[in-house]
């Protein structure tokens, strides 16, 4: 406990689940954890660690230069022996740590060069470009850093690469949260949870729904009013049970009204690679999982029976995998039966928090 932690986000909520929930209550079991934020929420403790908010900006470009400025600021002052960064826009924050002496690590969350690729606002030749520009000084700056955590064991093996000093930490679930839910399989009931975005494949599963006879819980929040509007026009959205945000007791109740949990999301470059958390959530409850045709979603849903997969792009075959589901409970209630019982032997996060403490013990060790 004499060691010193702070994590830093400049964008991300104060109870982002993985980094308060699953990193922050993991290292707080060992060490003493502050997480430096930027939501507007003020000075709270919770679970032991020390949340201090450094305020909200209103525009990205405001956050990028003001906010940063500030979580810099709010850094130095706690005088922690590691700091651990969850935001690329920290990067050039953690090189001024390191300059001081400290310890720093980024967690990448996602692939950020191939993210830039997705971004529809952008022409192709720009994107490719910007994206060359944002690889080269990612790795230019990260080889400076004492480590790298990658989301995925792709984004891991893209840092090793280049001789960068990286170990995976999925964002596999909290075992003891989700895996006592016992949904009911009573009601034709479905539920989709999380961001509310174009890529997220929102309006597909809306239109999907349109022609059957099914309850669609969706609970989550839109960044775009425009488009908002335009998917609360479909037809489909009158079968829909639209809860907002969700705290995590919500999430669990919707979770039990469930048969299935869909994470149809786009074939983007970002998501193609990257195991979607929701879809571990939904196994961890028991139920079934309704997921995009991307090659590693594939293999591992089918390697477990515990899904179907589909093509995201294509609201119809969306249809059919919801009316197979809801036509067929027992098979249903079998996948998400299996979707569990992995979750418990293998993938949850007691073996992912061992990772992480040993990431730790290597830093302060050395």
């Amino acid at each position: 406990m004499d060691y010193s932690i702070t994590h830093l986000t400049s964008a991300h909520p104060r109870y982002d689940t993985r980094i308060f929930f699953k990193e922050s209550r993991s290292l707080a079991k060992k060490y003493r954890v502050n997480l430096v934020v930027a939501d507007g929420l003020g000075y709270e403790k919770n679970s032991g660690i020390n949340i201090y908010d450094v305020g909200i900006e209103g525009g990205r470009f405001s956050r990028i230069f003001k906010t940063t400025k500030r979580v810099l600021e709010k850094a130095i002052e706690l005088d922690s022996d590691i700091y651990h960064l969850h935001d690329p826009e920290l990067i050039p924050i953690g090189l001024k740590l390191k300059k001081l002496g400290k310890r720093v690590i980024f967690d990448a969350h996602e692939d950020l060069p191939k993210q830039v690729l997705a971004k529809h606002y952008l022409n192709s030749f720009t994107k490719r470009i910007l994206s060359f520009i944002i690889r080269k000084g990612e790795v230019f700056a990260l080889k400076k850093f004492d480590g790298v955590v990658g989301a995925t064991p792709m984004i891991r093996d893209k840092f090793l690469a280049h001789s960068i000093k990286s170990v995976d930490i999925n964002n596999f679930p909290i075992l003891d949260e989700l895996i006592d839910i016992e949904p009911s399989f009573n009601n034709p009931t479905i539920c989709y949870i999380g961001l509310l975005y174009e890529t997220r494949g929102v309006r597909e599963i809306v239109n999907a729904i349109e022609n059957l006879d099914v309850k669609l819980i969706i609970a989550g929040k839109f960044f775009d009013k425009a488009y908002e509007e335009e998917i609360k026009r479909l037809k489909g959205w009158e079968k829909v049970d639209f809860r907002g945000f969700a705290t995590r007791d919500e999430v669990k109740e919707i979770l039990k009204e469930s048969i299935a949990g869909l994470v149809t999301l786009h074939p983007t470059p970002s998501y193609i690679e990257a195991y979607p958390v929701k879809m571990f959530e939904y196994m961890s409850a028991g139920i079934g999982v309704i997921a995009s045709d991307f090659p590693l979603y594939r293999a591992f849903i089918e390697k477990n029976n515990c899904g179907i997969c589909v093509d995201p792009m294509k609201s119809q075959e969306i249809e059919k995998a919801i009316e197979i589901m809801i036509k067929n409970l027992k098979e249903t209630k079998v996948m998400g039966e299996e979707g569990k019982r992995v979750i418990k032997d293998k993938y949850n996060w007691s073996i992912e928090e061992q990772k992480l403490f040993n990431l730790y013990k290597d830093l302060i060790d050395d």
